[in-house]
């Protein structure tokens, strides 16, 4: 029986991933400089400073490394803002999680001020009874805790809760903790695509066919 149900964000809820491929290219292009082919797979693997430094070291910016974090969060803040769009498929599994009173919560590694905006101008913000990020809670999603957080609001039990991710060790982690987990396609994630494939509950290559996915989860 599935009595709540935890949404990631980027990947899951949000087709937002090409904007983080793409961050640098766009930045750069905003100062007129023509990016190397394959910087998104570089800078990729990195956190927002580490990616900035590489800029400031390869294209020689004379800027700080706070500057070019900030020049980069406002553009990703610009994306969720004003384009990025629902995956899709997903409004009508948020439309059937609602009208079986089933509560949904966000457990999101990004910012809250993105995720909030995004939800706002699609509006779905008001499908979910909470939201909980990473930096928030003080883990990332190698540990549980969001996770756990999000089902103690929701005042549901792990085995009860479903948990839609697109990552690998984010459904590992959900499904270590008890969790039932749905694995959602994201072409970010093909390299992990069979140990996803073979970790979580169910796989949906994509939001589809609900009543069938409704049938196999209860």
């Amino acid at each position: 029986m599935i009595k709540g149900v935890i949404f990631d964000v980027d990947g899951t809820l949000l087709n937002s991933m090409p904007i983080w491929e793409n961050l640098g290219e766009l930045y750069l292009k905003g100062l007129g400089i023509t990016a190397e082919k394959g910087l998104g797979n570089i800078l990729f693997e990195m956190s927002m400073e580490e990616g900035a430094a590489y800029l400031i070291d390869v294209y020689g910016l004379t800027l700080t490394v706070p500057q070019v974090v900030q020049g980069l969060s406002e553009q990703a803040a610009k994306f969720y803002r004003e384009k990025v769009p629902l995956k899709e498929g997903v409004r009508q599994y948020l439309n059937e999680f609602r009208a079986r009173n089933i509560p949904m919560s966000i457990a999101t590694a990004g910012d809250r001020k993105n995720t909030e905006a995004a939800l706002k101008r699609l509006k779905v913000y008001s499908y979910f009874q909470g939201i909980f990020t990473c930096s928030e809670v003080g883990s990332g999603k190698s540990h549980p805790d969001i996770y756990l957080a999000a089902a103690l609001q929701m005042d549901t039990e792990p085995e009860n809760t479903w948990v839609f991710e697109d990552a690998y060790h984010a459904v590992l982690t959900a499904k270590k903790a008890g969790f039932r987990t749905a694995a959602v396609y994201d072409k970010a994630n093909d390299k992990q695509l069979a140990r996803i494939w073979n970790t979580a509950d169910i796989y949906l290559p994509e939001f589809s066919d609900f009543e069938l996915f409704y049938k196999r989860a209860s």
